[in-house]
């Protein structure tokens, strides 16, 4: 009541001039804030979202960079991605016009033709994520170029983007049959079922029921360097890349260098003039700009940790990573840019506060309001971190107090206390410093309790012989027992077996000990047969 009763009494005492602009800086500060809300919640809501990626091949350079890019996405943003698998651009880019995916992966010289007339306002292109090459794999040394082909069988799928490219450019060399509409080459996909794969095309090369073998893929190709290395396979030159860039703007001249696939002897042995495409990123248009720019700016931003990410089983697709770029491409080869995309690229273009520099004014005044809150806030943090590292490291310490009855218990008791110091690290719970100070008490503590292990293994060990040297020295005794029978004797000496089997049985005494007191057994057992 003082406090409503003091801001009145200041409110009351100002001038007019100075009342309008408290006014005026309350209401713009309210609203900033209303604004602000609103938008983080819109913001936030978009992104809570899941988008589905349609990727190609599960074995594809294009899968393997689109699961990585998915895990980056994730780690930082709420944005949710799911990557499937498809046979290919043909039907990865079905899937984003039926919207049963919003991303896609695809090669540069098929999406046009497949999302072409209306469709083709339903997807807009994000990124190029790499160069795709055209190569041609033989092992027919009659095979020295592309229109050596003619009449000679090639496995390769059909229900890809590759086949779409390797009917461009087998109707460049006019590889036609007399009727000028069909290849005068069996292509394995025409005449196998749908499911026909780049796997099972990849067995058809391996066991010489093919003469070739064609793939658009990165260069250092996992799949094709296997051929060039365990069966003898070699790549031969597409020439005229530029002559058939006249018809399909997408086509680029590329070379695959010398040497790219296996250093000695070189395959191939010279550098090979061959056809690139780009592998972009398409999205539909539906898909809020506010989502692909966060998108696009982690794909840019993140590069290092994509690579990262990438499987280690894949070592050649890390490279690729280097080669995402932003699309230059506006004579209608690829798709238009999305919105979001446009905003990222387009992100050092003077801002709407740059524009707008009057505004500052308000936005200043609203920070001044909230400095103060925001170091109570960081310093109460602060403390609440180094709080909850405390008890980390007491409870470790106390492990080391605790009765060494169950130290098997204690170690799991440490080890469940350490996952959560690192989920708490993790979460940034509690700080990289307070982490490295539990660390230690953890360390110690570890180092006590193996410490204590040991010395009970010791006395356990000890307990043991001991228990075995009482029965040895008891049966060794019945060597200098004159008075009873060779019968009894042999009674007593089987009893005392009886014992110590049972001592073994409960653990009582070791294995180790157990054989020393056979040894003795016998020994005493065939003196009395003696006797």
């Amino acid at each position: 009541m003082t406090v409503k009763i003091n801001f009145l009494s200041f409110f009351r005492n100002l001038d007019p001039l100075s009342k309008f602009i408290f006014i005026c800086l309350g209401f713009a500060s309210l609203s900033l804030v209303v604004l602000t809300t609103y938008h983080n919640f819109r913001v936030q809501g978009l992104m809570s979202s899941t988008l589905t990626l349609a990727a190609g091949d599960p074995e594809g350079e294009s899968y393997i960079i689109s699961e990585a890019i998915e895990k980056v996405v994730e780690r930082n943003s709420s944005i949710k991605i799911e990557v499937i698998s498809t046979g290919g651009t043909t039907e990865s880019l079905k899937k984003l016009q039926e919207g049963t995916a919003q991303l896609a992966t695809a090669q540069a010289d098929v999406a046009p033709e497949e999302i072409s007339g209306t469709k083709a306002q339903s997807s807009r292109t994000v990124a190029i994520l790499y160069k795709d090459l055209f190569q041609l794999v033989v092992r027919d040394p009659n095979i020295k170029q592309f229109s050596d082909l003619r009449g000679k069988r090639v496995s390769l799928p059909i229900k890809g983007g590759q086949y779409k490219s390797f009917d461009k450019v087998a109707q460049h060399y006019g590889l036609l049959k007399e009727d000028k509409k069909t290849l005068d080459i069996k292509v394995t996909g025409l005449s196998n079922n749908e499911n026909y794969d780049d796997k099972q095309a990849e067995e058809d090369f391996k066991s010489r029921t093919v003469d070739a073998l064609f793939r658009v893929r990165a260069l250092g190709n996992q799949g094709i360097s296997t051929l060039v290395k365990d069966y003898d396979a070699r790549l031969v030159p597409i020439e005229q890349a530029k002559a058939m860039k006249i018809q399909h703007p997408a086509f680029e001249s590329a070379e695959i260098p010398q040497g790219a696939y296996k250093g000695n002897f070189a395959v191939p042995d010279k550098d090979l003039p061959t056809v690139a495409v780009s592998r972009i990123l398409v999205v539909r248009d539906t898909v809020d700009a506010s989502v692909i720019q966060e998108i696009t700016r982690i794909i840019f931003e993140h590069r290092q940790e994509i690579a990262n990410t990438v499987s280690k089983e894949h070592p050649e697709v890390k490279p690729l990573i280097a080669s995402i770029d932003r699309p230059s491409n506006t004579s209608g080869s690829i798709p238009p840019i999305h919105p979001g995309a446009v905003a990222f690229y387009e992100r050092d273009k003077p801002s709407f506060v740059q524009e707008h520099a009057d505004y500052l004014a308000l936005i200043l005044t609203v920070i001044v309001v909230i400095v103060s809150w925001i170091r109570q806030l960081k310093i109460w943090i602060e403390s609440s971190r180094k709080n909850e590292a405390d008890e980390y490291i007491a409870s470790a310490i106390n492990l080391m107090k605790a009765s060494p009855k169950d130290l098997d218990s204690n170690q799991k008791q440490l080890d469940e206390i350490f996952r959560k110091a690192a989920d708490a690290l993790i979460l940034e719970s509690i700080s990289q410093e307070s982490f490295r100070t539990f660390n230690e008490a953890y360390k110690t503590t570890r180092e006590a309790i193996e410490r204590e292990k040991q010395f009970i293994e010791q006395q356990i060990e000890d307990k043991q012989r001991e228990i075995s040297a009482k029965y040895i020295k008891a049966i060794v005794e019945l060597l200098h027992d004159t008075k009873e029978t060779k019968g009894v004797l042999q009674q007593k000496i089987d009893g005392i077996l009886k014992e110590v089997a049972d001592k073994l049985i409960l653990e009582e005494i070791s294995q180790e000990s157990f054989r020393t007191f056979i040894e003795a057994y016998k020994t005493t057992r065939d003196a009395i047969e003696r006797h």
